[in-house]
This record gives C-alpha cells, structure tokens and sequence, in this order.
C-alpha cells in the first residue's frame, strides 16, 4: 500500500461509491419512521411487516423453488459438464461454447431464451424461469469445478481402478470427493445468482408467477418504501454470505 502512495485515493472513492448505498439501505431498514429519509428511531417492525405481505410472500416462494431447482439441476449437468470436457474432449472451442452463458449479456440470453420458449411453444411460468437459470448456471458451475479439476491429480482415479474398483466406484469415492469443495462452492454461487436475478426471469416468466426480484421492482416504481428496505437487507445478508462462503471454498489447497 506504500508503494501505490496517491492509487488509494481513488480506490477508497470506488469502494465508497459501491457501498455507502448499500449501507444506507440497511441502516434505513431500521428506520421506525415510514418516510425513507426521516430518521425517527430504531424499528424492527419493518421486517416483520415483510412476513405478513402476501405478495411478498409469494415472490418470496417462488424465488426459492426456482434458486433450489436451478441450483440442484445446475450443479449436477454443469459437473458433468466439466469433468466430460476436461477428462474426455479437451476442447477449447466446446469449453468456449459451454462457458458462454455466464459472460453472454442477461438481456440477449433473456431474449434469446424467450424466442426459443416461444418457437417450441412452451408456455411462460415458473418451469421456464427455472430452465434459463439452469442455463446460466450449469456455466458457473463447470467453471467453478473446471478450474478444480486442473489442481487434482489423474493418478487418484487410476489407481482406484488399478486396485479393482469400478468406473462408478471410481466416480462417487475418488472424483466427487475431491471435486466436492468447487462442486459446493458452484451450487452456491448458482443460489445466490438465482436468488436475486431479474432481468432474464423478467423476460421468461409469466404475470401469474413473478419472483421476488420483479416484485421488488413492481413495488419501488411507486417510491422505495421501508419494507424495501428490510427486504433488500436480507437479501444483502444472504448473497453476501454465500458468496464468501462460496470463496473459502473455492480457495486453492494442497491437494497431496
């Protein structure tokens, strides 16, 4: 830090400019006033207030049948994804292909995903939010479990059919096993990207279903309100911890 002398002026201004908001948010969730900027005291009634909103609640519902459902099915396709591409094809133009939808813009995979849903005449709703994510997400997941793979030993897996153990034997007490840090670590990182995702469930869901990002983004079009407040808090709280959890995980060990 003393070599880069004035470089952390403007790296203290950028961590201000993303998180004063954020703090301001969480502080305001507290506030008792109603008026988002009229401090009157401490409150937790807001929160409270959040468990009593039908809507909310069943934004709320939703969300975790799509982040569950996406984060089971991602990570299972997207380990599979990773371990066939790295052990078996060792294609850089399919592993190109296959990571694409996690760099691919939110807003030309929604409308790409609708256009498909659409073409095969699938109906929009819940069932078609929790394909797009698993889209998305598979990609995070090989990423995530890709990037492992390249720090684990071929040999562990030889020896285990040398000494007599099946492919499946192989498969569920050598690779998972090894594989289970970064396979974790990608399904939270699908969670918490589901959870608050909007714009792709925004394209591909129906009006009868909405998740909670589009019904956060229903209600603060008529001004930010303290339950927005508290509600943006927790969903602050969750995607925070799992992603550093996410992080511990993925932190590189020695595998030997």
């Amino acid at each position: 830090m003393r070599s880069i002398g004035w470089l952390r002026v403007p790296l203290l201004l950028t961590y201000a400019f993303l998180y004063i908001p954020i703090a301001v948010v969480v502080v305001m969730s507290f506030n008792a006033s109603k008026m988002p900027f009229n401090w009157t005291g401490l409150s937790l009634k807001w929160y409270g207030a959040l468990f009593h909103d039908d809507v909310i609640r069943e934004g709320f519902t939703n969300t975790m049948i799509v982040a569950v459902g996406a984060t089971v099915i991602a990570t299972i396709l997207g380990t599979l994804l990773a371990i066939g591409l790295s052990r078996y094809t060792k294609s850089a133009i399919l592993q190109a292909y296959a990571l694409t939808p996690a760099i691919v813009p939110d807003l030309a995979l929604a409308i790409g995903l609708l256009v498909m849903f659409s073409f095969v005449g699938m109906t929009v709703g819940l069932h078609s939010v929790l394909l797009a994510h698993v889209v998305f997400g598979l990609a995070f997941v090989a990423a995530v479990v890709t990037a492992r793979i390249g720090q684990v030993d071929p040999s562990l897996e030889e020896a285990s059919q040398d000494l007599g153990a099946s492919a499946w034997s192989t498969f569920f007490r050598i690779t998972v096993p090894t594989l289970l840090p970064a396979i974790v670590a990608g399904a939270l990182l699908v969670f918490t990207l589901s959870l608050d995702e909007f714009v792709i469930a925004f394209f591909t869901d129906g009006p009868s279903t909405p998740t909670l990002p589009i019904v956060i983004y229903s209600m603060v079009r008529f001004g930010v309100t303290p339950e927005i407040n508290a509600l943006a808090a927790i969903l602050l709280l969750v995607s925070f911890t799992v992603v550093i959890a996410a992080q511990r995980m993925t932190r590189p060990r020695d595998l030997t």
